[in-house]
């Protein structure tokens, strides 16, 4: 069931650059949705109109089945969570948690019962009697989420919370909030500029640039078929081509080379990209290969990668340890069919 519709919705801050422009969204109860992009693409202030913070210029919020548009903050039941935590200092683990309830006027039996039950679920009930500086980041983390999960809203909504934290400190508290997310069957929107942790934990994934959606879909389908030349870049892809249509799944590029490619479309002309992992380094030529020489090897540890300069422009292209090649090299790559996304 549908929860949450962004509609047109338009955000200015000087009425003259838009930092959303007509951008649409629908999220459907108990999923769990990021938005994904670089800096400065519209993610946080998308995620700040659903808490409250911006008043769109335009556009609707719509939230089950009640206009959300010009809702205050104090009358959205809304769990956020923030990059800096914004746990209270003088207060303990148990007194940030209860702080929400409190200020609902929630009877203290009740308080007490609800807060014992949340630090719990977020195995912070050992330490229930401590202060923030007593914590790790990843414990104060824990407790940042079990004050947004207590009053039991409506919606979580997660800014960055993660980014302040070390790599392996990261992947843990990815699982864990996936975890609680599912387990509570709460809606989430998941605000980040890391792939990697967006489509660990997505069920649906909205990349932005420039405040419009490029791409909403699942991880694996913005992984493997990426709609636009920025999110193809954004994800991953670093070889583009300029191709023009043969015939059905037959494209040439600008030299007079022909490459099939089994994901073809409809459009006469389109840009053709493949991931340096996908290249194959071969032999002898077959279908779909191109020969070129060795400009530049990188050393990346598992592999080797390396610039190649081909008819078709320079291409990047990763391979393994077992066969190293060297500057002025000549080698054989093959593009091949399946790995070939035209976007």
């Amino acid at each position: 069931m549908e929860l949450i519709n962004l509609e047109n919705i338009d955000v200015s801050y000087d009425g003259k650059n838009k930092i959303l422009e007509n951008l649409n969204l629908k999220i459907n109860e108990g999923e769990l949705v990021s938005l994904l992009g670089p800096s400065g693409c519209g993610k946080t202030t998308t995620l700040r109109v659903v808490a409250g913070f911006i008043e769109p210029t335009g556009g609707k919020f719509i939230l089950g089945d009640k206009d959300y548009t010009n809702v205050p903050v104090h009358k959205r039941n809304f769990g956020l969570v923030f990059q800096s935590y914004a746990l209270f200092p003088h207060l303990t683990v148990e007194e940030n948690v209860a702080f929400g309830l409190k200020m609902k006027k929630v009877k203290k039996d009740e308080i007490n019962r609800k807060v014992s039950e949340m630090l719990e679920v977020v195995d912070m009930a050992h330490l229930a009697k401590r202060y923030p500086k007593e914590l790790s980041g990843g414990q104060r983390q824990r407790v940042a989420i079990a004050r947004a999960l207590v009053i039991e809203p409506s919606l979580l909504l997660l800014d960055e919370p993660l980014s302040n934290l070390d790599a392996k400190l990261r992947l843990k508290m990815r699982v864990e909030i996936r975890k609680l997310q599912q387990k509570l069957g709460i809606t989430t929107l998941f605000v980040t500029h890391d792939q990697e942790e967006c489509f660990s934990i997505s069920d649906r994934v909205a990349v932005l640039n420039k405040g419009v959606i490029e791409q909403f879909d699942t991880p694996e389908n913005i992984y493997s078929n990426p709609s636009t030349e920025f999110v193809a870049r954004f994800v991953g892809f670093e070889n583009f081509i300029e191709l023009t249509k043969v015939s059905d799944g037959v494209y040439k590029d600008k030299s007079g080379v022909i490459f099939n490619v089994e994901k073809h479309k409809e459009k006469e002309t389109a840009k053709g990209t493949i991931r340096p992992d996908d290249i194959r380094i071969l032999e002898k030529r077959i279908d779909n290969t191109i020969e070129g020489i060795v400009e530049i090897r990188t050393f990346l540890g598992k592999s080797y990668q390396y610039e190649v300069k081909t008819s078709i422009g320079n291409i990047t292209v990763n391979g393994d340890n077992t066969v190293v090649y060297n500057k002025g090299d000549k080698i054989i790559l093959e593009l091949p069919s399946n790995k070939i996304v035209l976007v």
